[in-house]
C-alpha cells in the first residue's frame, strides 16, 4: 500500500488534485488539526521518488516548529536537517532542510543560491507569515523563487494588512480589492462532519472590574458591556490581571472541566495562554496554588522550550502556560482545555490559538476553551466555521467598512499589553470578579439560566469529555429544555431549541454549497459570502436567522442552476 492510500479524504483528494495539476505553485488552506504536513510530506515524498526533486525545504515560523517538521518527515523516510546554518554544508544522509522565515529574511541571497543549486520543492508551512513584514515577504520571494515547486500550506490564509502573500494567487474583485485564491480548502465545519477536529465549547465569562483612568477617576464597569475602545481594552486588561479575581476564579472553573475530562481521558491537559512573560509566571503561580501541581511555563524567549513543549506533549502533567510560542503549529494532541487569557484579538490569532485544542486522537473527544466574554471574542467562536481569504486594497466606503476600519484599530491596541500609552492610557487595575455568561456551541449560545442548577452549580463543567458533535448539541438542548420545565417556562424552550438546531443545520448546509461553489468556480469562500450578503442582505452567516440562510441557499442554488444551462 502507497503512502497516499492512507491519506484522510481530504489529503487524498487535494494530493490527486496536485498530481492531475502538477503545479508549480499550489495554496491548500486547510483547518488547523486537519493533516497539512502528512498531506505535504506525501507529495514531497512522490516528487523525490520520481525525480522531479532532489532537494526539499521546509519554511516554518518558528524554531520548535522546524524540529517538529523535521521528526514528521524522519517518520516518512525523509531526512531533514532543522539546525543548518545559511552558509554550513548540507549533511550527508539529509535530503533538506528547515528554515525559519525570518531566518531566510536575514540573508535571501544565501538561500537562493542552495535552492538554485539543486532541483528543489520548497514547503512554506503556515504561508500567512510571509507577509508578516515586507522584508520578510520580499526575503521569501528572492529566495524560494528558483524552486521548481512550490507548496504553501495555511490554516488561516487571511490577514489584516495589506501585504500580499508571495506565491499566492490572487483575483480581483468588483470593487477594487483582490483576494487569495486556494486550490484546495477544507474548513473546519466540513472537517468536524468527517471527525478530523473535535468540537469545541466556549466558555465565555463575564464579572464586574473595576479599575482607575489616567485622569484618577475610577471606572467601575461589566466585563463585555458597550464601552468606548479605551475603556473596552481597560476593562479586558482588568479582567487578566492576574492580581484580580477573574483569573482566579476562571482558572479554577477550567480546572474543574480538566478533571472532569481526565475521567475519560487520563492524559488530558490544559493550556492558558498569556499576553506577556509576567502574565504567565503569574498565572502558573495560581494555577500552583490551586492544582498543587506546578505547571510547566513556556516563554518563547529561554533556552529549552521546544524541549519543554516536546516533555508535556508526551506526558501527564495537566496544566502549560505559555505567551505566543504554541498558539500556531504546535502539535500537543492532548491538549483538551484552554483558557483565552490574551488581549490579543486578531481573527488570525484567535483562529490559530483554538487550532492547539481541535486536533482530534480518538473518536468523541470534546474541547472546551473559557475566555473573556468580550463582543470581539464572542463573534469569533461564533464564526468559527467561516473560511476567511486575505483581501488587499479594500476600499473603505460605508459605514459597515468604517465599523471594521475601527474594530481592526481596536484589535491593535488589544495586541500586546504594553501598547502605547496613547492607545489605551496610563490606568490601574483595581479589583475583578468573574461570572459565565454564556456557552457557545456551533454558533449558538447557551446562558446561565440553561447551565446551572438550583443552587448555582455549572452543568456543562461535568459534560463528558468523550461525545459526537451532534451529541454535545443534544445535551445542550436537552439542558435548556429542562431549566425551562423546572422554570415553568415549557412553552417557549422547545421553540427556541427547535431553532437553534434549524439554524445550525442551515448554516452546515450553506457552507457545504459555498465550498461546491468554491471547487466548480475557483471562487474563495469568502467572495462567495460576501456576494451572497450583496444580493440577499443581512449579516455574516454566524450571526444570521434561519431566513436568511435559507434565502442565501436558494440564492447559491440558482447561480449553479444558471452556471449550468
Amino acid at each position: 500500500m502507497t503512502r497516499s492510500q492512507h491519506l484522510r479524504v481530504w489529503q487524498r483528494e487535494a494530493f490527486d488534485l496536485y498530481q492531475r495539476k502538477q503545479p508549480s505553485d499550489f495554496l491548500t488552506v486547510a483547518t488547523p488539526g486537519a493533516g497539512k504536513t502528512t498531506f505535504a510530506l506525501t507529495i514531497a515524498a512522490d516528487l523525490l521518488a520520481r525525480g522531479v526533486v532532489e532537494r526539499v525545504v521546509i519554511v516554518a515560523p518558528t524554531d520548535h516548529l522546524k524540529t517538529q517538521w523535521a521528526l514528521a518527515a524522519a517518520g516518512i523516510g525523509i531526512m531533514i536537517d532543522p539546525g543548518l546554518p545559511s552558509q554550513g554544508a548540507l549533511g550527508a544522509g539529509f535530503q533538506g532542510f528547515a528554515v525559519t522565515y525570518a531566518g531566510i529574511a536575514v540573508n535571501p541571497n544565501a538561500y537562493r543560491a542552495r535552492i538554485e543549486h539543486r532541483s528543489t520543492m520548497v514547503i512554506l508551512d503556515e504561508v500567512h507569515h510571509a507577509g508578516d513584514a515586507l522584508t520578510w515577504g520580499d526575503g521569501i520571494q528572492e529566495a524560494c523563487e528558483p524552486a521548481v515547486r512550490r507548496l504553501a500550506l495555511t490554516g488561516t490564509p487571511f490577514r489584516s494588512d495589506e501585504n500580499p502573500i508571495p506565491f499566492v494567487t490572487y483575483a480581483p474583485q468588483s470593487d477594487g480589492s483582490k483576494t487569495s485564491v486556494a486550490d484546495y480548502s477544507y474548513g473546519y465545519g466540513q472537517a468536524l462532519k468527517d471527525g478530523v477536529v473535535r468540537p469545541v465549547l466556549f466558555m465565555a465569562y463575564s464579572g464586574q472590574m473595576h479599575w482607575r483612568t489616567r485622569a484618577g477617576d475610577e471606572v467601575a464597569a461589566r466585563l463585555g458591556e458597550p464601552l468606548d475602545r479605551a475603556a473596552t481594552a481597560q476593562a479586558l486588561r482588568t479582567a487578566l490581571d492576574p492580581n484580580g479575581s477573574w483569573i482566579p476564579e476562571v482558572l479554577s472553573a477550567a480546572h474543574k472541566r480538566l478533571q472532569e475530562v481526565r475521567r475519560d481521558i487520563p492524559d488530558a491537559g490544559g493550556l492558558v495562554i498569556a499576553s506577556d512573560q509576567d502574565s504567565a509566571r503569574a498565572y502558573a503561580s495560581v494555577l500552583a496554588d490551586l492544582t498543587g501541581t506546578r505547571p510547566t511555563v513556556v516563554l518563547s524567549d529561554e533556552a529549552g522550550s521546544s524541549a519543554k513543549i516536546a516533555e508535556f506533549s508526551a506526558g501527564m502533567d495537566p496544566w502549560m502556560v505559555a505567551v505566543r510560542m504554541v498558539s500556531e503549529g504546535v502539535d500537543i494532541p492532548r491538549l483538551a482545555v484552554g483558557v483565552y487569557a490574551t488581549t490579543t484579538s486578531t481573527p488570525l490569532y484567535f483562529a490559530q490559538a483554538v487550532g492547539r485544542f481541535v486536533r482530534a486522537r480518538r473518536k468523541g473527544e470534546t474541547a472546551s476553551i473559557f475566555l473573556p466574554s468580550v463582543p470581539r471574542l464572542l463573534a469569533l467562536a461564533s464564526d468559527l466555521e467561516t473560511q476567511r481569504d486575505h483581501v488587499v486594497g479594500r476600499p473603505v466606503k460605508d459605514e459597515t467598512d468604517l465599523f471594521a476600519a475601527e474594530a481592526e484599530l481596536l484589535a491593535k491596541a488589544q495586541q500586546d499589553v504594553g501598547a502605547s500609552e496613547d492607545q489605551l492610557g496610563q490606568y490601574r487595575a483595581l479589583a475583578s470578579d468573574a461570572s459565565f455568561d454564556r456557552l457557545v456551541y456551533d454558533g449558538g449560545e447557551f446562558g446561565y439560566d440553561a447551565l446551572s442548577d438550583d443552587q448555582g452549580e455549572l452543568d456543562f463543567l461535568g459534560i463528558p469529555g468523550l461525545l459526537e458533535p451532534d451529541q454535545v448539541a443534544e445535551l445542550l438542548r436537552s439542558a435548556r429544555a429542562k431549566r425551562a420545565r423546572e422554570r415553568g417556562t415549557t412553552t417557549t424552550a422547545p421553540a427556541a431549541d427547535v431553532a437553534f438546531e434549524r439554524r445550525s443545520e442551515l448554516r452546515r448546509e450553506l457552507q457545504a454549497l459555498v465550498g461546491a461553489w468554491h471547487h466548480r468556480t475557483g471562487a474563495p469562500h469568502g467572495v462567495t459570502h460576501s456576494r451572497l450578503r450583496a444580493q440577499c442582505g443581512g449579516p455574516p452567516a454566524a450571526q444570521a436567522s434561519s431566513e436568511q440562510l435559507q434565502e442565501r441557499i436558494d440564492a447559491l442554488r440558482a447561480w449553479a442552476l444558471k452556471a449550468s444551462s
